[in-house]
């Protein structure tokens, strides 16, 4: 697996559990946003607002292209459908 860069706090109720236990978790908690924050799960998440041409954009692709992009356009917005 990838290694993020990333801290997580991580709360538990149960007082007892020791340093193997903790970090066990900790990798499975890696493992499941490594895999929830990919690009193809941002793209479904969210949309693209363009008020140049008065369009939302769907599209997965042209969703991917227009967030590589080093400079955005003026009021090209990208909106989270939740």
């Amino acid at each position: 697996m990838k290694s993020s860069k990333r801290d997580l706090l991580v709360l538990s109720k149960n007082a007892s559990a020791n340093q193997k236990e903790m970090a066990l978790e900790v990798e499975k908690l890696h493992d499941l946003l490594f895999h929830v924050e990919s690009i193809e799960n941002f793209c479904v998440a969210n949309e693209v607002i363009d008020l140049n041409s008065y369009k939302i954009i769907h599209n997965h692709i042209k969703i991917k292209r227009i967030i590589s992009q080093k400079k955005m356009k003026p009021f090209v917005f990208i909106n989270n459908k939740n």
